[in-house]
């Protein structure tokens, strides 16, 4: 079967793109529920993980090369991510300290399926437009059950960003980085 998905882009492209989608509506789902959203965070990010079974790391965007350069890229990341949150009258954070090291999870996780495997599935599938645009929505859409209705611009604005960065420099680990300072301070 996994054949099947290395011959046909398309294929490929989509059952990750259901994958995601299912994974990230149910982690935002069972969330909701009394003393769940700890355990849902962690699975939810570690199920995410899963989408790079399979994948080289530099198609990823997951290299070892210009390492150092790559963290400075995901502070500055960071630093453009937490501009809406700058001027907020209020921006401290509100991330409960028990869910910090669930919040890193997910947004490894979250990283490692959108930017990294949907990304190189919808490159694959009609290059870096399509991964770019496919991404940001889908990215998107994965958000739309565990934010309001009026964030989701800035949703959508932080995933053209990260799809973006990771069109430009071939890299995930900026992302990465930018994502989990961004989701610790916000």
């Amino acid at each position: 079967m996994l054949s099947v998905f290395a011959a046909r882009p398309a294929v490929r492209a989509a059952a990750i793109a259901i994958y995601i989608l299912l994974a990230e509506w149910s982690r935002a789902l069972i969330s909701t529920q009394p003393n769940a959203a700890t355990g849902a965070l962690v699975l939810g990010g570690l199920a995410l993980v899963v989408t790079a079974a399979g994948w080289p790391p530099e198609r990823l965007g997951l290299g070892k090369t210009r390492f150092a350069l790559r963290v400075l890229g995901g502070l500055a990341l960071a630093a453009v991510l937490l501009l809406p949150a700058a001027v907020r009258a209020s921006a401290v954070p509100i991330l409960p300290a028990f869910l910090v090291l669930p919040a890193v999870i997910v947004a490894v996780g979250e990283e490692i399926a959108f930017r990294g495997a949907l990304y190189a599935a919808l490159e694959d599938l009609g290059g870096a437009p399509v991964a770019i645009i496919g991404t940001t929505a889908l990215w998107t859409a994965a958000h739309a059950l565990s934010h309001p209705p009026q964030f989701l611009f800035a949703v959508a604005a932080a995933g053209l960003l990260l799809a973006l960065w990771r069109w430009a420099c071939k890299d995930l680990v900026a992302p990465i980085i930018g994502h989990v300072i961004a989701d610790l301070a916000l």
